[in-house]
């Protein structure tokens, strides 16, 4: 991840466009990303979701969507200071406790919030 994010840092700052990747605009951006990934999975069925990377030409277009969700993920957390595996384990940490195994295996059903 360090080196995905320096990598990037690298990239923003040789085309001078760190005054445009303010939190917003980046989250902005992510959202627009995650748009285009939905649209390429909207109309398949699960069984078709489930096997699109199969498809060489609609799976290079999901490989590519997700990229650029990460890549703007990426730099929002740089840009805010927030380390993403740190904040991934501590949301998994959280839904371990939220979602016990006895109470939520095979179910979709949502827990409430944390007290």
């Amino acid at each position: 991840m360090e080196e995905l994010t320096g990598r990037l840092r690298e990239f923003v700052a040789a085309r001078e466009w760190e005054r445009f990747h303010t939190p917003k605009n980046l989250a902005m951006a992510l959202a627009g990303e995650v748009g285009e990934l939905v649209a390429e999975l909207q109309w398949l069925t699960p069984e078709e979701s489930a096997t699109v990377m199969a498809d060489p030409e609609a799976g290079a277009r999901v490989r590519a969507e997700m990229g650029d969700v990460i890549l703007y993920l990426v730099r929002l957390a740089d840009a805010l200071g927030i380390d993403l595996v740190a904040a991934g384990h501590a949301k998994l940490d959280q839904n371990e406790r939220r979602y016990d195994v006895e109470t939520y295996r095979g179910s979709a059903r949502k827990a409430p919030p944390l007290p």
